[in-house]
């Protein structure tokens, strides 16, 4: 049994967030750009070479910027990331296969997900998009990790996005446990290593 000093935990689904999930902490650091609805009176430091005034425009990271949007009080307001503009739902809409997803964003269905916390009239043609762009991409990306064994797949993984990316080592590590099964190895059963190391040490202490 192979041991781990860090063991992966999954992001939120949707809207949802996990913050023991590594994956939501760095989504949680993507920046979007942001209208300053008023005064923000010695908080220039976040953004020194432009002014405090309202109508200042500025890029914040998600996590803030979710912490200062107010529905009632109009404190921030959040423009679309340009890849789920209209132009570019135009193209995921056409054929979203030959996008490269990693370069547009890596998170581009999480990032996506938390858009739909902000009031736009765009959010029900975004969440559509989201949904239809994993749904067209899905079937390639399973295909490609079950018909890909021993071939190097590099060029088609880092064009991805992280959910797919994990999506195609869940579809990889399914072929091998598959391929090993049939190569009557997955019957074989094996001490952990913990075992083996605790018979080392008991032997370490009887020895004279």
């Amino acid at each position: 049994m192979d041991t781990q000093s860090y063991f992966p935990v999954p992001p939120g689904v949707g809207m949802e967030e996990n913050f023991l999930s590594l994956d939501d902490i760095l989504l949680s650091h993507e920046r979007l750009p942001i209208r300053t609805e008023c005064t923000f009176p010695r908080l220039g430091f976040l953004e020194k070479s432009i002014p405090e005034s309202p109508g200042t425009k500025m890029e914040l990271p998600l996590w803030l910027t979710k912490g200062l949007y107010e529905r009632k009080r109009k404190v921030v307001s959040v423009e679309l990331p340009k890849v789920y503009k209209e132009g570019w739902r135009t193209v995921f809409n056409a054929d979203p296969n030959v996008v490269d997803l990693h370069k547009m964003g890596p998170y581009y269905y999480g990032l996506g997900s938390q858009m739909l916390h902000f009031d736009s009239p765009e959010n029900p043609e975004i969440a559509q998009t989201l949904l239809q762009t994993f749904i067209a991409r899905f079937r390639r990306t399973m295909d490609s990790s079950q018909n890909a064994y021993n071939e190097d797949t590099s060029a088609f993984v880092e064009r991805l996005d992280c959910l797919e990316k994990a999506l195609f080592r869940s579809g990889q590590s399914g072929l091998n446990g598959f391929q090993s099964w049939e190569k009557g190895q997955a019957s074989q059963l094996t001490a952990s290593s913990l075992v083996l190391n605790y018979r080392k040490r008991k032997i370490t202490d009887v020895q004279p």
